[in-house]
């Protein structure tokens, strides 16, 4: 396949987190007709049936210990969107997060071996745009030891990321007291408390970084509440917010915003990260968060893939074909001049 019907293949395998089954085994098919060794690393529960596990991240090599590797996730926030595609573009869901980029990788590594490079491996992996469940897992590979580079692929409009925030997710709940919305003085509004403490957040001044910007908030969900005439006796709220230093002063923060009001639960984190910068690529710093953070074991870190994150879950996702070629271009330029340093 060429690069275009490549990224249209997976385009085509429907793979929303916690879906990746099928998009998983069609990547390991696929490579090894292409004369990879591909390993599935399982990951989550086991199940039983045809196969013993839903979710498994693809890892695929040419020799034994791979000093660069390419890696980016298989997974995609709902819903799905078929691909269409014209002269200068392709649509739907994954079109530049990420299968584009996985399509970009394997093109660039394909040709690096025609060019006789062969210290190169590919990891694929289930679940980033929840909670980098596969990424978790793969930390933990023996071959991550091995590894000195690991080029992670996300819409970076094909800049090198020097940089990316990191994200801390939770959930403010509060309490109070049903009763008969025609005697308020019997109860406590939940929701009103939850109100007051949001509010507060809002005007709360939370820590920034010079390198990675401003941190920022996003009140994500709202709920609570029983019927329009009862006093609601719950509520909560979802958090997402996007660091630039690390978690604990900014979690130390909101709970003295929330006190004894209401009560913290935290989600998942991932504190932001400086990667690897190579001179000869626009640089810059980007605000969302990757699998980077919890690939540790796995050399030192670069960021770089087609596309805009500004259209990547949008109803209109789509990459410019020529981002891609100009994708493959760049990976092989930079695994070159990482193996040659």
């Amino acid at each position: 396949m060429n690069l275009f019907e490549l990224t249209t293949a997976l385009m085509s395998i429907p793979s929303t987190s916690g879906e990746e089954e099928a998009v998983g085994f069609w990547l390991r098919d696929y490579l090894h007709g292409l004369g990879w060794n591909v390993e599935m690393q399982a990951v989550g529960e086991e199940r039983t049936g045809a196969s013993a596990f839903r979710q498994n991240n693809v890892i695929a090599t040419l020799n034994e210990t791979p000093r660069v590797w390419l890696s980016t996730h298989m997974d995609t926030v709902p819903p799905y969107i078929p691909p269409t595609e014209d002269d200068e573009k392709i649509y739907g869901r994954g079109a530049c997060d990420a299968k584009g980029i996985i399509a970009s990788q394997i093109t660039a590594a394909e040709r690096l071996r025609k060019e006789g490079v062969d210290d190169i491996g590919l990891l694929f992996t289930v679940e980033e745009e929840r909670a980098s469940t596969g990424a978790k897992a793969a930390n933990l590979h023996p071959l991550a030891a091995k590894c000195e580079f690991l080029i992670n692929g996300e819409p970076t409009d094909n800049d090198l990321a020097i940089g990316s925030k990191g994200t801390f997710r939770l959930n403010i709940k509060t309490s109070g007291k049903a009763a008969h919305s025609a005697y308020p003085e019997m109860g406590e509004s939940a929701i009103e408390k939850l109100l007051d403490i949001l509010d507060d957040v809002r005007h709360t001044r939370l820590p920034n970084d010079e390198f990675f910007g401003e941190t920022t908030v996003n009140i994500g969900t709202i709920d609570g509440g029983m019927a329009l005439n009862v006093i609601p006796p719950s509520a909560e709220a979802g958090l997402a917010i996007r660091l630039t230093t690390k978690r604990e002063p900014i979690e130390d923060a909101i709970r003295g915003v929330v006190r004894d009001r209401g009560e913290v639960e935290v989600l998942s984190a991932s504190e932001p990260v400086k990667m690897h910068a190579v001179e000869g690529f626009t640089q810059k710093v980007v605000r969302f968060t990757t699998d980077i953070p919890h690939l540790p074991n796995w050399g030192r870190p670069l960021l770089i893939g087609p596309g805009s994150i500004l259209v990547a879950h949008t109803k209109d996702e789509f990459v410019l074909k020529k981002d891609l070629e100009k994708a493959v271009t760049l990976y092989v330029d930079l695994a070159k001049k990482l193996l040659a340093n």
